[in-house]
């Protein structure tokens, strides 16, 4: 089925609903975790969405895998130089659409692969933050007609559905997590960006030049700022000529395939 927004049904938001809930209910802001390869990712796969659910009242927090450290062409940089300017940028970026915290698991760059070693990183990432919805990479996009994806989001998408289920609703599942108070937790909502046939339209036009904002703070990955703006209105403008859904599509969209969990 094919929706504008996305949110939790209202029969699951409980004591987690929206303002103007049910009298009496004890209100509590959703929880949403970002699971991306490298920094920047966050911001160009769900940034606009971020920043709209942020300036919402939910509470958004990024877990990045790598800190990028072989991100660059420069014939004068270095990995360590690298991972600091990058790590620093992706915060930045966060501050500037009102992301709560950033994890950065420091894992490889460019050697990533959907095992234990990944599966169990991002395991805690979801068993600290305990997220009614994660967004994370569609490890079933390999590529288009104008390009190749990099195989540290494959890894990173299929680690983290992996991770969601069954592996961070089960307590057996790494005892050490229970041992450092981490208790099992189950996700809602599933999220991926990339998706081929996305089944959720996000609007994000109230919140399009916050994220312009945000991916201009990676200096190191944008070789021309002055054209962001643009470049990203016509991605935009690219997924809303592929609204499916019902009336007008929204003005400038993110598109995701929405997976709803069984409680």
């Amino acid at each position: 089925m094919t929706e504008r927004p996305g949110s939790l049904d209202p029969e699951q938001q409980g004591e987690r609903g929206q303002p103007g809930s049910e009298p009496g209910k004890v209100e509590v802001p959703i929880t949403v975790l970002v699971v991306a390869a490298h920094p920047d990712d966050p911001d160009f796969g769900c940034g606009g969405t971020s920043a709209l659910w942020a300036s919402q009242g939910r509470e958004v927090y990024y877990c990045v895998c790598t800190s990028g450290d072989k991100g660059s062409s420069d014939p004068e940089m270095t990995s360590d130089k690298l991972v600091k300017l990058r790590e620093a940028e992706q915060r930045a970026a966060a501050e500037a659409i009102g992301i709560k915290k950033v994890f950065f698991l420091r894992l490889p760059d460019g050697e990533l692969a959907p095992n234990l070693v990944l599966r169990r990183a991002i395991v805690k990432a979801i068993r600290t933050v305990k997220p009614e919805i994660v967004f994370t990479h569609d490890p079933t996009n390999v590529y288009s007609d104008n390009g190749i994806n990099h195989p540290d989001h494959q890894a990173v998408g299929h680690a983290t559905l992996n991770a969601i289920y069954p592996t961070a609703r089960d307590r057996l599942n790494f005892p050490e997590h229970e041992a450092e108070g981490l208790e099992p937790h189950k996700v809602r909502e599933v999220y991926l960006w990339g998706a081929h046939e996305p089944n959720v339209w996000v609007d994000i036009a109230p919140c399009f030049d916050a994220k312009v904002r945000a991916l201009t703070c990676h200096k190191t990955q944008i070789s021309k700022p002055e054209e962001l703006a643009k470049r990203m209105r016509e991605r935009a403008v690219g997924l809303r000529e592929r609204w499916q859904g019902e009336g007008e599509p929204p003005e400038l969209p993110e598109a995701f395939r929405r997976i709803q969990l069984q409680r």
